[in-house]
């Protein structure tokens, strides 16, 4: 039984929240401003379950006070998206040209469209952030991590998440991305975000080629320098190989030693504090040595 649960338990996730939004606005006709939050509960209950019943680290089920933190997170970032799609009518309002997004399409269709496009531009903003000093600032929040599981997926700084959200979602919604839509990209997005950082022991396959769940990025948040950029996409393997930056490791299992940032191991762990530390200066640290384990590992990529 819990090899069947490895095995359906990302599509399941992904696919059966997804399509259960898109029945709700679309086939009931329900306005997603009631009808997202509901089934976005949902799928955190559902994800917190199912870590407990079969994680991939047990001890990554617990972490003193870092679930206030992370509620923290999700609430004023969940918050300031819904602030942003509630000005959504505004925008469009303004915008001095015509709609060219294909608004006629079903809302499965374009949402479909949506994800792919937008997945490019939060992977090149994701990119960027690693590039960038000053856009990693604000990305180290996320980074922080020393243990994944799905809720942290939604932990980041409310400043980078506007930034990744401009680069993401700002082009379709210029384009005339209308407002259901919008809202069913952003409930998909954070279903994914979930899936990627999850603690469910799941076993993918060759769908690794396709999706990027949480065995594909883990690694992404590895602490040893430059290992961990890797690995970028939020929804498609497809655009870290056309960037070169996909990995695998096959046969590793990342643990808490392997998580974090190398070069800052004290990084504020309080929401105050992870809040204000983009905005503080401290001299990095000596950064670790890649494991041999690991780096064998990903040798056989």
């Amino acid at each position: 039984m819990s090899a069947w649960f490895q095995r359906l338990y990302a599509p399941a996730f992904f696919f059966g929240f997804i399509l259960a939004a898109l029945y709700a606005v679309e086939g009931l006709g329900l306005r997603p401003h009631w009808a997202l939050p509901p089934l976005l509960a949902l799928s955190l209950a559902v994800s917190f379950a199912s870590e407990r019943a079969l994680p991939y680290r047990r001890e990554w089920n617990r972490g003193p006070g870092e679930r206030g933190r992370d509620a923290i997170h999700f609430v004023v970032n969940e918050g300031l998206n819904l602030a942003g799609l509630a000005l959504l009518p505004l925008a469009a309002a303004w915008r001095p040209w015509p709609a060219l997004w294909p608004q006629s399409w079903p809302l499965a269709l374009q949402l479909a469209v949506a994800i792919v496009l937008a997945d490019l531009g939060l992977t090149l903003a994701h990119y960027a952030s690693h590039r960038w000093p000053l856009l990693w600032r604000f990305h180290a929040v996320h980074h922080s991590v020393t243990r994944m599981y799905g809720f942290n997926g939604l932990m980041k700084h409310p400043l980078h998440q506007a930034i990744e959200a401009a680069a993401g979602v700002g082009p379709l919604i210029a384009l005339g991305l209308p407002l259901e839509a919008t809202c069913v990209l952003a409930f998909a997005i954070a279903i994914q975000l979930q899936l990627q950082h999850s603690n469910v022991d799941m076993r993918i396959g060759p769908l690794r080629h396709v999706f990027a769940w949480a065995p594909v990025h883990r690694l992404h948040h590895l602490r040893y320098g430059r290992a961990g950029d890797v690995n970028f996409a939020l929804f498609f393997s497809v655009w870290d190989r056309l960037l070169g930056t996909a990995a695998q490791a096959p046969g590793y299992r990342v643990g808490s030693q392997d998580l974090g940032i190398g070069s800052h191991p004290d990084y504020p762990r309080d929401y105050a504090g992870q809040l204000l530390e983009p905005f503080r200066t401290r001299p990095a640290q000596a950064e670790p040595a890649l494991p041999p384990a690991l780096r064998a590992a990903l040798a056989q990529d």
